[in-house]
């Protein structure tokens, strides 16, 4: 039996949405409660940066026919497993040296395991949000919520055809929410659609598809539009302490809670516009799609804590906190973040790196991404100037005799190297054209002129 309906459940059955409270939900939730089902809407608190007031959402979908609402608080969840994610280094997505610090697939891994343990509680076992085909999230809800409920079946109205037929776009929804008597007054339309939480703001779809157009069509919701000549921003001194992998002051001002913390990490990358990328990128179905993120606590936070890092630690250990940090990206990326392969990642790096971080780094924050590291305190650090010095030191730790010695111990792996090469070289012009593999015709071709 599939996990998925292909058309609406029973009439009776306990479905629950996860519910934003934009013109989707709110026509989703209206139209489910009309077809008979009983709605539960499940709203989480993410510390979005697009809401005024999460709380306020919950009352709207009673009033479009949901039997139930809740307000889930994810917020210390979410600033939770961002800061694994610094620990870990978990982001695979980079272009020319500016990551995207996988905000949303936290954001999926957060919500969706709230939602469903809720529903639980309430004994509602069918599921339903408002991920369409074409992107990742319809795999990371998926994932997600029968980890948590074994028992969960799916239903996504925009996997009905039925729903589809009848709501192809915003102006079909509206008008429906319009002959009900609820009617929903649409903003201007902006040129891309946004996706928030505290980590991170995402903008994609619409003009954003075209690679002609920047992000300089826009309008930043975490921090300032850094491009834009006429935005002042004044340089800024700053001071990030850790203790054992974890934030733990800023300028030497603690906090009551991480949350807090991360909050005010927000906004002091945000008046600079730090942690602003633009990034090309592989979706879970293999195929290609553009968007501009923002994340300014997240950068502030990930540029300290690597620069600790590579102070601290020795250069194998840094291989492999960037390999396996990438490799736990793309899982993450994926809806695989609570994944086996994935907690043994994290166990790794979370236990064997991250606790020997402890210190301070003072940056001074100017435009963007511009940015000047000042001074690096560590309380261990395998960086010593004396080791290196070009000047005297008194007990130097090696001799210029060492490193001859060192020099000629070499000697056996370069020469095993050229002959190698040489042999390797003798070998492949021995090759013929007919050894390899006929791709021409393998690929339906008679020959590779075609």
């Amino acid at each position: 039996m599939s996990r998925i309906y292909r058309s609406l459940p029973p009439a009776g059955t306990k479905l629950g949405i996860a519910f934003s409270g934009g013109l989707d939900t709110r026509c989703a939730v209206a139209w489910l409660a009309r077809q008979g089902l009983e709605v539960h809407a499940y709203t989480a608190d993410l510390a979005q940066p697009d809401e005024k007031d999460p709380a306020e959402i919950p009352p709207i979908a009673l009033t479009h026919g949901a039997a139930a609402a809740r307000l889930i608080d994810c917020r210390d969840s979410m600033v939770r497993e961002g800061l694994v994610a610094i620990q870990c280094g978990a982001f695979h997505l980079s272009v020319g040296g500016k990551k995207y610090f996988n905000t949303t697939p936290l954001g999926r891994a957060v919500t969706t395991t709230a939602i469903v343990r809720a529903m639980r509680e309430d004994d509602v076992h069918v599921f339903g949000d408002g991920s369409t085909h074409k992107g990742n999230d319809i795999q990371r809800f998926y994932r997600y919520g029968i980890l948590v409920d074994p028992a969960l079946r799916i239903y996504k109205p925009w996997l009905d055809q039925a729903f589809v037929d009848a709501f192809g776009g915003r102006k079909e929804m509206s008008e429906y929410l319009n002959e009900i008597g609820l009617p929903y007054k649409m903003g201007t339309e902006k040129a891309y659609s946004t996706d928030s939480n505290v980590l991170g703001a995402t903008h994609e779809a619409k003009d954003l598809e075209r690679l002609d157009v920047s992000m300089r069509i826009v309008e930043p919701i975490m921090g300032v539009a850094h491009w834009k000549s006429e935005t002042h921003i004044a340089p800024e001194e700053v001071t990030i302490s850790f203790e054992r992998g974890l934030p733990s002051a800023i300028n030497g001002l603690r906090f009551a809670t991480p949350f807090d913390l991360f909050y005010e990490c927000n906004r002091i990358g945000g008046r600079h516009g730090l942690g602003m990328s633009d990034q090309i990128e592989n979706r879970v179905i293999d195929a290609k799609s553009r968007g501009i993120y923002e994340a300014p606590g997240m950068a502030l936070l990930h540029v300290a804590y690597e620069r600790l890092l590579s102070s601290i630690h020795n250069e194998n250990t840094l291989d492999q906190y960037f390999g396996l940090g990438r490799r736990l990206g793309r899982l993450l990326y994926e809806g695989r973040w609570y994944d086996p392969e994935s907690l043994l990642l994290k166990d790794a790096l979370t236990r064997w790196i991250a606790p020997s971080v402890t210190g301070s780094v003072t940056l001074e924050l100017r435009r963007g991404d511009d940015y000047t590291i000042l001074k690096t305190t560590a309380e261990h650090m395998a960086y010593a100037p004396e080791k290196l010095s070009m000047e005297r030191v008194e007990d130097a730790p090696f001799t210029p005799e060492d490193r001859i010695g060192a020099l000629e111990l070499q000697n056996l792996n370069v020469g095993d190297n050229r002959a190698l090469l040489l042999h390797h070289l003798n070998s492949v012009a021995k090759l013929t054209a007919s050894s390899g593999p006929n791709l021409a015709g393998l690929l339906g071709f008679n020959d590779a002129t075609e």
